[in-house]
């Protein structure tokens, strides 16, 4: 059986004192594409900021419990916070490009981490673009601004940033939620030979997204994970009512 990448033990996450994932209990291993699905408020985009501590930017946030990455809790005081973040990269729902090329977009990151050498950062470049399914659209414009490109050719770009930092987990929040469906689909596909290199967190209000683009799906409700488990399994027969009940108003 494989190790986890990443184990949560009864973790907790409170703003203000009010609970937003409550004694969460989840695994996310190697190579896996695990979908969270669930309505409004059910905690999933808390959980996602807690797996790189970007929730520890609000002053009201607390936690309890376990995190562990690669058995290290990441809230242990010895944690490098800026190295996490850089591990488990994060994609957001609107892209956001800096104002730079396209070329200069993705190499700042790493000359932050301090790689300078033009023919590895020329190597990464590409390999990144190419796992975000752009770098056949793009190789001949990178000296281009990064504000030319489509909304999303911007949002696979955003991607690419991350990745070619070479995260061992990527964790996106409703990635396609502003794209028509072929920018969707591409994005669909890059999943795919993504899981080869990473582990991957997708949260969607799409569960028809859910269904096709990952191995596993948990169901979040009000701060509580509900039920997890192989996707098609539980797209077909969930073992928990509300589960069932949430399906249902989706697909109809």
């Amino acid at each position: 059986m494989q190790t986890p990448k990443i184990q949560v033990h009864g973790f907790t996450a409170c703003f203000d004192g009010k609970p937003a994932v409550k004694n969460l209990d989840l695994e996310i291993f190697p190579h896996e594409r695990l979908a969270i699905i669930g309505p409004a408020s059910s905690g999933k985009t808390t959980f996602l900021r807690s797996l790189n501590r970007l929730n520890d930017l609000d002053p009201g946030f607390t936690h309890s419990g376990e995190i562990l990455r690669d058995g290290k809790n990441i809230y242990d005081a010895d944690v490098d916070v800026a190295e996490l973040r850089r591990k488990i990269g994060m994609v957001y729902a609107v892209p956001v490009p800096l104002p730079w090329s396209i070329y200069d977009n993705l190499v700042y990151g790493l000359r932050l981490a301090g790689i300078r050498d033009r023919a590895t950062l020329d190597e990464r470049v590409q390999a990144a673009l190419g796992y975000a399914v752009l770098w056949d659209e793009v190789k001949d414009r990178l000296q281009e601004p990064a504000n030319v490109l489509s909304g999303g050719q911007q949002q696979r770009l955003c991607i690419a940033r991350v990745l070619v930092l070479e995260p061992d987990v990527l964790i996106l929040d409703e990635p396609c939620s502003g794209l028509d469906p072929i920018s969707t689909a591409k994005i669909e596909d890059a999943l795919v030979a993504l899981k080869e290199r990473t582990s991957i967190v997708l949260v969607t209000n799409n569960t028809k997204q859910a269904a096709r683009a990952s191995d596993r799906t948990a169901f979040f409700l009000l701060g509580d994970l509900v039920e997890v488990g192989p996707t098609a399994q539980l797209f077909t027969k969930p073992t928990q009512k509300k589960t069932n009940d949430y399906l249902v108003g989706q697909f109809g």
